[in-house]
């Protein structure tokens, strides 16, 4: 099984103009050039892709689970249109202050993908914008590589010492890992 870890926000669509909120309406959510079209490429080059995403919106009291789901149905139906699959979406409904162990930094989404497929965490590849998603990715030791969409400048610039495998985007994820 290959396995393709993706972040939602900033990865797949597009920030929030409130960075506070990010997504809080199907209206809201717009995909970012090229990345339905990335995850076409990435199902038939054979990976299985899950979306593992914070929204603390709901533990903010900002929106309810139901709203999640149609956003997430928006999505889901986006990249179906384009010939994709996104196999589960993971997230972590809590805010910051409740410290969960599912809220990125910490590793919990990434364990909880692992124990739900027949992979070592290890091989799994989580693609991410945040320095919040490479510190996940560290601590549950999967593979990760950052995209420059979203905050994948200021991440890349945070990161400037480490050897992290860089992508313009989704797209060139989905070009350059064709096996």
């Amino acid at each position: 099984m290959k396995m393709i870890v993706l972040d939602r926000d900033g990865v797949i669509n597009e920030e929030a103009k409130d960075p506070e909120v990010r997504i809080k309406s199907p209206q809201e959510w717009i995909a970012i050039p090229g990345s339905l079209e990335a995850i076409n490429k990435l199902c038939q080059n054979g990976y299985t892709v899950t979306v593992a995403t914070n929204q603390s919106g709901i533990g903010r009291g900002i929106f309810d689970r139901a709203t999640l789901e149609a956003i997430h149905q928006k999505m889901l139906s986006k990249v179906k249109d384009s010939g994709g699959r996104i196999d589960h979406i993971y997230f972590c409904p809590h805010s910051p202050e409740e410290h969960c162990e599912c809220r990125k930094p910490k590793p919990g989404l990434l364990h909880q993908i692992a124990q739900d497929y027949p992979i070592k965490i290890s091989e799994i590849y989580f693609i991410g914008d945040a320095l919040s998603d490479y510190q996940a990715s560290i601590a549950a030791g999967c593979q990760f590589g950052l995209v420059l969409t979203g905050k994948g400048k200021q991440t890349q610039e945070v990161l400037m010492t480490e050897n992290i495998p860089t992508f313009k985007n989704l797209l060139d994820v989905a070009e350059k890992l064709k096996g």
